[in-house]
């Protein structure tokens, strides 16, 4: 072949290829979506939290919660080996920042530490096995006054944290974020927040944590997570959790100083606090049968006794300001009146095991903390070894929960933009498979596409977004798909779960069954659907996938849609039952426990919400 016609032969297969690419034969080319859901633990705590250390664990740092996380086997405090039955994506270690380390310094008796006069008097009561300074711990977190300032010491410990994370951060294999929890509890009411960083150690170590000793008010928070912006160009959130146990001041309708929240208020809260960490070991904080009395799974594993010191036992007038879905409901509310909706969240699930250990599978549960380690007697122990105003038992820990986040890519950056626009679901431990859509199109047969996904992209927003109003008034429609976890059990039900508010300014709810396993038909009466059935064997503590369904998908449109009111909806995903924490140990350890303890459990997950906005003028 000649030398003209080999230089032509290549032009035209060059000219081929670059058209090939220009005309875009590869549908998967612009798919720019998330297509891969990341799994992780956003509050993990390890020796170096005061509290944590206080209650056995003084060996498990944060390299230990890192490799237990990506997979690795390491030693419990028992000298058990333990090991996750599979890896999770990500980890932010988020240690109280208030007294960052000091019992483990104490214990090394570390110099920095020991040249304070309040360090050397805790070293030397410790050293007599005297536990004042545990009583002066706990009492400076409800009074939010530090006994010791040392801020050499806190630099050192931010720093460690901080290396920890760098260390064993892998982008696009797995994500250790830098953060920390703020530990505010005015008056033993829990307003804790961790606070999360996008970025790495140069901007971190431009600040330290700001702690509830710095101020107790979240607005004090939020304005530092501005200012770290402003002063390092860097980004960091905050997520509140267990509000179940806040007093009712979670999600309280008023600032700090008692006044009603303003408009920019409320959208200073949604934009530094994109997410609520809705189920974990303290219990489930979405929903309460005293808020939802017709919705027939909202007593999921409820702490309702006291608030977070267990010194005050709860009052009916805290349930409001305390659940998720009433928060949500009371967000709709200020909305409509300020114009800014201070609760627009997204909901995700993390353990606040004290163990560095980020474990919430209910056959492999290492407890709260490390004096709650698996054993014949833990189910019957207190929550702290001691026997608090109101008494909490072990049994009554939840194995849960861990958060999933649709990012494009397993690093700090995609994981937390995906964070920061509510692109997540919580689960209480299973890793189901989660999507949730709204638009104003969606039809039947779209629940049946192959890749749901791109459609549901291409016609719709996803979870935690924002549908606007539609000019012709059209209601919205939802497209839902929930593939059960591989590993796991089957799957009962999916529902929708609707709030609005009407014209007068009064909030309302309302639960939908939009698909189900089996050939179940609604109560006629009550519209309720039967139950899934039960295939528990409790002498084994096993369960068989012969009911429920291995995926299920549906296009609901909301039949009593009225555009002028503000709206929002989320998906519940319910599995069938299957063994508890506490069944695994009864027969693991050949014990029997007294009827109040519950066996067995219906697993589940939570899409962040989608709110419709109302036409104009509304």
């Amino acid at each position: 072949m000649s030398r003209t016609r080999s230089i032509f032969l290549l032009a035209v297969l060059v000219a081929s290829s670059a058209g090939a690419q220009t005309v875009g034969y590869s549908p998967h080319v612009d798919a720019d979506f998330p297509r891969q859901v990341y799994w992780g633990d956003t509050h993990l705590h390890t020796n170096l939290s005061l509290d944590a250390n206080m209650l056995g664990n003084v060996g498990q740092t944060a390299a230990d919660a890192y490799r237990f996380a990506r997979g690795e086997t390491v030693v419990a405090t028992n000298g058990e080996p333990v090991k996750l039955r599979r890896p999770l994506d990500f980890l932010v270690v988020a240690d109280h920042a208030e007294y960052l380390g000091v019992l483990d310094g104490l214990r090394r008796e570390d110099e920095t530490l020991l040249t304070n006069a309040t360090a050397r008097r805790w070293q030397a009561a410790f050293a007599k096995g005297d536990t004042t300074p545990f009583q002066e711990f706990a009492a400076s977190l409800s009074e939010g006054k530090s006994r010791l300032v040392n801020p050499a010491f806190d630099r050192i410990g931010w720093d460690a944290q901080i290396a920890y994370a760098e260390a064993f951060n892998t982008p696009g294999v797995f994500t250790a974020f830098i953060g920390y929890e703020w530990t505010s509890m005015p008056g033993g009411n829990n307003l804790h927040r961790v606070v999360v960083f996008r970025d790495d150690a140069e901007r971190a170590r431009q600040t330290l944590p700001f702690s509830a000793f710095d101020s107790d008010a979240p607005e004090d928070l939020w304005a530092f997570l501005a200012r770290y912006s402003e002063d390092t160009g860097g980004e960091a959130l905050s997520i509140a959790h267990n509000p179940n146990l806040s007093g009712g001041r979670m999600f309280s309708m008023n600032d700090t100083d008692g006044q009603p929240l303003t408009r920019e208020q409320a959208a200073t809260r949604a934009r530094y606090e994109p997410l609520v960490e809705v189920t974990q070991y303290k219990g489930d904080s979405e929903a309460h049968p005293y808020l939802s009395p017709e919705d027939e799974f909202s007593d999921y594993e409820s702490w309702d006794r006291a608030n977070i010191s267990f010194a005050e036992v709860h009052r009916d007038e805290w349930f409001a300001g305390e659940y998720a879905r009433s928060a949500l409901r009371r967000g709709l509310q200020v909305a409509k009146r300020s114009g800014a909706n201070p609760f627009r969240f997204g909901m995700i699930g993390s353990t606040d095991a004290h163990t560095g250990l980020a474990a919430a599978d209910e056959d492999d549960w290492w407890g709260k903390f490390a004096a709650n380690e698996p054993g014949p007697k833990r189910w019957n122990t207190t929550l702290t070894g001691t026997q608090l105003p109101v008494p909490v038992y072990q049994w009554q820990m939840a194995a849960s929960g861990y958060a999933a986040v649709w990012a494009r890519e397993n690093t700090r950056a995609s994981l937390f933009d995906a964070m920061k626009r509510r692109e997540t679901y919580a689960t209480t431990g299973p890793r189901m498979v989660v999507r949730f859509f709204g638009g104003r199109d969606f039809a039947a047969p779209d629940a049946h596409v192959p890749d749901l996904a791109r459609l549901g992209y291409a016609k719709g927003v996803p979870m935690g977004a924002v549908l606007p109003a539609d000019d012709a008034g059209r209601a919205p429609s939802f497209l839902v798909s929930a593939l059960r976890d591989p590993d796991g059990a089957n799957l009962d039900r999916v529902q929708i779960i609707k709030g609005w508010v009407d014209g007068s300014g009064e909030s309302h709810e309302q639960v939908f069954d939009v698909a189900w396993a089996g050939d179940r038909k609604p109560n006629r009466k009550t519209g309720r659907l039967p139950a899934v059935g039960d295939t528990v064997d409790v002498a084994s503590a096993t369960y068989a996938n012969t009911i429920g369904a291995p995926v299920l998908t549906a296009v609901w449109q909301d039949p009593g849609f009225d555009p002028a009111q503000h709206a929002f909806y989320y998906a519940r995903v319910i599995e069938i039952p299957t063994p508890r924490w506490t069944l695994y140990d009864a027969v693991r350890y050949g014990i029997e426990l007294p009827d109040e303890v519950p066996l067995t459990t219906q697993e589940r997950a939570y899409t962040s919400p989608i709110w419709v906005e109302p036409q104009e003028g509304n």
